[in-house]
């Protein structure tokens, strides 16, 4: 028994014009049509997901294709022949500049990881921990204290653990304070996270918009617009940095004194002598060193 052909596209329009269907079936019906007839087009080498995304985000510009099409001669087989024929060409390049931008991405990322900025928690060697533990008996536990919360945002366990030893106190109440002055701080510090997920997707952009523009012939209009659109986005990128740049991360000396509850003049007073000490003693290290030096002259 002979296999009943499907009908084609036009003959789907004919019916549609006649009235034996509504629109969203006729939509429907192409849209069915162009799934089931992946191999006639072969446009992404018999891989039917990649078929049916296009398809799925053809679908809007198919829709209005039933309104422009006029009986001109060429058959509405052949108009949608040459939106997919066309469309495939800019979808493929969509999808490869979505490649480039990801793998850009991916390598930013990896650099990133690999980075040898210091870090404020691990791969602090021994020496330097007593180091650390040695300043700490410079100020008095106040003034230890309020530095500690002052620098909240670059706190963890680490510190926690020895603030809490070298002021002599109990680590979970210690641990309540912190988390207070963070909570008081969250909506500022999500503006400050914001902003610089912000300033790494648009280092990301910029990376991909020189890549576009390096792949681009030169003297085009294409070359130029994305020539603009990088400078553009690297004056952006600039400005954004500037700003994060003049963010202070600490909490505030009210903000302090609201946790501790004690005046605000209080956590001035000890800031201000526990800084005229730090000078003191890094202007005495700085005095025994030039004498080393000059005594080895």
């Amino acid at each position: 028994m002979r296999k009943q052909q499907k009908p084609s596209l036009s003959e789907l329009r004919s019916e549609y014009i006649k009235g034996s269907f509504d629109r969203k079936i006729f939509e429907g019906l192409i849209f069915q049509y162009l799934i089931d007839n992946a191999k006639k087009y072969n446009l992404f080498s018999g891989h039917p997901d990649r078929w049916f995304d296009f398809i799925g985000w053809l679908y809007p510009r198919l829709s209005r294709a039933v309104d422009y099409y006029r009986e001109n001669g060429s058959s509405f087989d052949s108009y949608i022949n040459s939106i997919i024929h066309w469309s495939g060409k800019e979808y493929k390049a969509i999808e490869e500049q979505r490649r480039i931008t990801e793998y850009i991405c991916w390598r930013s990322k990896t650099m990133e990881t690999r980075s040898s900025e210091p870090l404020y928690t691990e791969d602090i060697n021994p020496e330097n921990k007593k180091m650390l533990l040695f300043s700490l008996e410079y100020f008095s536990s106040r003034q230890i204290l309020i530095i500690f919360l002052k620098a909240y945002y670059f706190i963890d366990e680490y510190y926690l653990t020895i603030v809490a030893k070298a002021i002599k106190i109990d680590k979970e109440h210690l641990r309540s304070m912190l988390d207070r002055v963070r909570e008081i701080r969250l909506q500022r510090d999500i503006k400050i996270n914001t902003l610089r997920e912000n300033i790494y997707s648009q280092y990301h952009r910029c990376l991909a918009f020189q890549s576009r523009l390096y792949e681009s012939c030169p003297g085009t209009a294409k070359h130029y617009k994305l020539k603009n659109y990088l400078e553009r986005a690297r004056r952006r990128y600039e400005l954004m940095k500037d700003r994060f740049g003049n963010i202070r991360f600490e909490a505030t000396n009210r903000q302090i004194s609201e946790v501790l509850n004690i005046p605000k003049g209080t956590v001035d007073s000890a800031l201000y002598n526990a800084k005229k000490k730090w000078e003191m003693i890094n202007g005495n290290a700085a005095k025994s060193i030039y004498k080393g030096q000059t005594s080895h002259a």
